[in-house]
């Protein structure tokens, strides 16, 4: 495994439910395909907060945090038929990560968490030779 990045985010649920309860948030934080699946979802709070989490846990992973053009909405989480998160980019952070790390392939590790009062995302990075 040759990881070039990796990144961790915690979020206090709470934080989240308040934020949630604007629209323009979502909205501004979540795609299309996010929100539509927690339309599927009973605890919407620590749905969101997983994501946000992710997100900010991926930029952490690129050592960029949210600048350079790249926003939360490049950044999709879905899960499998199984339940593994995984994370769809944007084609142009990918454009932007294979001039960052000179790379063509990668793989992106998700791992999510949650409790009664935080969620905790960690990606990792993984150069393809």
């Amino acid at each position: 495994m040759n990881i070039i990045g990796n990144g961790v985010d915690i979020v206090e649920n709470k934080r989240i439910a308040n934020s949630i309860k604007n629209s323009a948030f979502i909205l501004r934080i979540f795609t299309k395909n996010e929100i539509y699946q927690s339309t599927k979802i009973k605890n919407k709070i620590n749905y969101f907060a997983k994501r946000f989490a992710a997100k900010e846990a991926f930029v952490k992973a690129l050592g960029t945090g949210f600048r350079k053009s790249i926003n939360f909405k490049d950044i999709s989480v879905k899960k499998n038929t199984k339940g593994q998160p995984s994370m769809i980019l944007s084609n142009s952070l990918k454009k932007f990560m294979k001039h960052k790390f000179k790379i063509n392939k990668y793989q992106l590790f998700l791992s999510l968490s949650d409790e009664k009062k935080h969620s905790i995302a960690f990606v990792i990075i993984n150069k393809i030779k």
